[in-house]
């Protein structure tokens, strides 16, 4: 099943898009990308990028956060209400409330220039990798629909729905539920769930792993602040509640 996956993956031209106001990180960055094989499409500013996810087939995002006309958060937003797209998000700023920021607005990575042009690739790979074998975390599809409570996974369409209506998820935020949901009842703390999700070491996980279960939360519990499904176990870390 994984080396058919990884066949299609090969056969796929994946493309990047880039946006960033400053055309000589555009340039660099295409070139880099295209040396590894991508094909690559570029944009200035928000509204340029907004555009172009409307217009063509994108399969990553590498989006700066200050540029004219709509910066990069509020361009992140508008493509998150309408795609699973992953992005990677671009600043100068490299504060840990900068980073949760971002990542609540809808980004998948967060990248602080200047920034090492290898890490960022890995990071491309990466994103990429998860987001065209969506719904095989583990390798494992024992079965195509997982279940709890009201809560249903379909491991084919990777659609959530929630008392049968759809829940739209990042794609992020689909391998987090499909993680919790083979094995509801299992307390996972934040570090398993960045490592097996974000395939990296988990260091300083545990705010990056905590905004996407808030955001997930948001979009799957009646209450929040209450939740019937995704509960935290204090001290220990996330479960889905086996009903």
């Amino acid at each position: 099943m994984i080396s058919n996956v990884k066949e299609v993956i090969k056969l796929v031209k994946q493309r990047v898009l880039v946006v960033d106001d400053d055309r000589e990180i555009v340039k660099a960055i295409a070139i880099n990308l295209q040396n590894e094989g991508y094909e690559v499409v570029t944009a200035y500013d928000g509204l340029q990028a907004l555009d172009i996810v409307c217009t063509q087939k994108v399969h990553l995002i590498i989006l700066d956060v200050m540029m004219p006309k709509l910066d990069g958060l509020s361009t992140t937003m508008k493509i998150r209400a309408e795609r699973n797209i992953p992005i990677i998000i671009l600043s100068a700023k490299s504060e840990d409330t900068d980073k949760v920021l971002g990542l609540s607005m809808g980004a998948d990575d967060y990248v602080t220039k200047p920034f090492n042009t290898m890490e960022l690739m890995a990071r491309v790979k990466s994103q990429l990798r998860r987001y065209l074998t969506l719904g095989d975390i583990n390798g494992q599809n024992s079965t195509n629909v997982l279940r709890s409570g009201g809560l249903c996974f379909d491991l084919d369409s990777h659609v959530l729905t929630v008392d049968g209506e759809p829940v739209r998820l990042t794609a992020t935020e689909m391998r987090i539920m499909e993680l919790l949901m083979r094995t509801p009842g299992r307390i996972y703390p934040a570090e398993e769930i960045y490592e097996l999700v974000w395939k990296e070491p988990a260091f300083g996980a545990e705010n990056t792993v905590m905004v996407h279960i808030r955001r997930i939360r948001e979009k799957i519990e009646i209450n929040p602040r209450e939740p019937k499904y995704l509960k935290v176990v204090w001290g220990i870390g996330y479960k889905i509640e086996r009903i």
